[in-house]
């Protein structure tokens, strides 16, 4: 949601941390552009580079898996999801929409790990377009202050 307060963290020290990143393929310019803002925000906030693990799927059905391939590593204070879904003219994108965020949540549930889910749902590509950056970034920050945040919890 444009203009929407995010409110302001204090947990953004991403020095110590070690995040993967899953991305669809599928509609690959919105997802590279997604997947470059996160990045970069993920280096501004001091995750090295070499603690960035970047893993490239078919779509967004096929992220979930990954994620949770990824989760049973155990080597990872945090992971992000990055795909696009853009309405078409049938059921299918209620089915790809619900059933990957369904399954990152519960994922992100039985790991206990954060997972910053930004998987991009518009209704066509120029909503796409708009949110790109804006979410990758988004991603990147909800990823480093959720583990700090179950780090203090824990």
């Amino acid at each position: 949601m444009f203009g929407a307060d995010k409110g302001t963290a204090n947990l953004l020290d991403g020095k110590k941390l070690s995040i993967g990143i899953v991305q669809a393929r599928f509609n690959e310019g919105i997802t590279d552009a997604l997947y470059q803002a996160c990045q970069a925000e993920l280096l501004a906030l001091g995750v090295q580079e070499k603690n960035i693990a970047h893993v490239k799927v078919p779509g967004a059905l096929e992220i979930p898996v990954a994620l949770q391939a990824l989760a049973e590593r155990d080597d990872f204070d945090a992971l992000i999801a990055l795909g696009c879904i853009i309405r078409g003219e049938t059921y299918h994108f209620e089915l790809v929409a619900n059933e990957s965020g369904s399954a990152v949540t519960r994922i992100a549930l039985d790991y206990q790990l954060p997972i910053a889910n930004a998987i991009l749902t518009t209704e066509n590509v120029e909503q796409a377009v708009a949110r790109q950056t804006d979410k990758g970034r988004d991603a990147a920050r909800v990823a480093v202050e959720m583990a700090h945040l179950l780090e203090h919890i824990g």
